[in-house]
């Protein structure tokens, strides 16, 4: 069944029709949310609290954007109201293990992965957001000037600005 169809459905109270389009984006919302947070429980969490609200909000669901848009502008919104009420947090870094490759790539790999999530985390959370939805799930910038609310201009601006500092951090990680 097409996203269009399964998202009149759910609106009209199909809860099967519903539960296919939370599953369908469940792993794209557990992914940003991960990237967002650098942290597997609190990223858990936040999607668990997302999907509540977009099943309690399916009826004021706009399907002139994608679901998985939707999704992610939910889970912007709850990360931005965690960051208010819990400013001092200091967040744990996730390191995946990939068996399937040998050792060597795979450390090589999660140092990598582990660097760059650094990085990413100390961006703000509006430039960490705008570079993980442009470089990790490719949205357009109009698409993620609805997921947070802003401009595309400064869509553009926070992207080129989040660039910029990971390139200056990394620049400076391998000087010597």
């Amino acid at each position: 069944m097409e996203e269009k169809e399964l998202i009149q459905k759910a609106k009209n109270g199909n809860k099967q029709a519903l539960n296919e389009l939370l599953v369908q984006n469940y792993n794209i919302l557990v992914g940003y949310c991960i990237k967002m947070t650098g942290n597997p429980a609190l990223a858990q969490d936040m999607a668990h609290d997302t999907i509540l609200k977009a099943i309690l909000n399916i009826s004021k669901f706009n399907p002139e954007v994608k679901f998985s848009t939707w999704l992610l502008k939910i889970a912007t919104n709850n990360y931005k109201d965690y960051l208010r009420k819990y400013k001092n947090i200091d967040f744990i870094e996730e390191i995946i293990a990939n068996k399937e490759e040998d050792i060597e790539k795979t450390a090589i790999t999660n140092i990598q992965y582990s660097e760059v999530m650094d990085i990413l985390m100390k961006l703000s959370y509006e430039k960490r957001a705008v570079f993980i939805l442009k470089h990790y799930y490719g949205y357009k910038y109009q698409e993620i000037a609805k997921i947070m609310n802003c401009p595309v201009g400064t869509v553009r601006s926070r992207l080129h600005n989040a660039i910029k500092e990971i390139m200056s951090e990394l620049e400076r990680r391998n000087a010597f």
